[in-house]
């Protein structure tokens, strides 16, 4: 996948070593990015086209921007095409009057949701503990989207609180919220009903 977006954009494979970079860097976070866009959409052919276009969209505006930078800006673009999908099927289905059920606005709901949790909880020690990585995807596919992204910026890719927040477009506090809820809905759905 990620040697086509290159190719696309710059006809051939280059052999600087700027471009070498890029294509490794670009092969490192494939899967990744297709798993993540994968339970954003529910769809492998619409999370497909957004990894190709996320990965032609970093190569043609930011391959000249230093390394250490593309991480962030990859995750950023990433997630701006995963909400332009999200936008486009909301308004598909005002338009077919049809709303689906586990698409809803989290922002509306009740405030007690907010309320902060006082066990120490370790969201290592969550994955650690799930069965196997199926339980993880198929209880991560039920996330509504704003706690997909939340939990798998800070616990899949490892960025911190800010850099979440830049990549989702929210506050620091937004983040932390969505976190919770997520990790919340992630206990219950895999059993975890201890203390430990």
């Amino acid at each position: 996948m990620y040697s086509s977006a290159y190719e696309l954009e710059f006809g051939q494979v280059k052999t600087g070593t700027h471009e070498h970079a890029m294509e490794q860097f670009l092969a490192s976070v494939e899967r990744r990015a297709f798993f993540t866009a994968r339970l954003a959409t529910r769809h492998e052919q619409d999370a497909l086209d957004i990894v190709q276009d996320t990965m032609l969209r970093l190569v043609r505006s930011y391959a000249h921007r230093p390394q250490e930078e593309w991480p962030a800006l990859f995750n950023r673009i990433l997630h701006n095409r995963m909400m332009d999908w999200h936008r486009q099927q909301t308004r598909q289905r005002r338009w077919m009057f049809w709303e689906r059920p586990d698409w809803k606005d989290e922002e509306s709901s009740d405030w007690t949701d907010q309320v902060v949790n006082s066990r120490d909880e370790n969201p290592e020690r969550l994955l650690e503990q799930a069965r196997d990585m199926e339980t993880v995807k198929s209880a991560l596919e039920q996330l509504p989207f704003r706690q997909q992204q939340a939990f798998l910026l800070r616990i899949w890719e490892g960025l911190d609180i800010a850099a979440s927040a830049a990549i989702m477009e929210c506050s620091e506090g937004s983040v932390k919220t969505h976190l919770f809820r997520a990790l919340a809905s992630m206990r219950k759905a895999l059993g975890e009903d201890h203390e430990s």
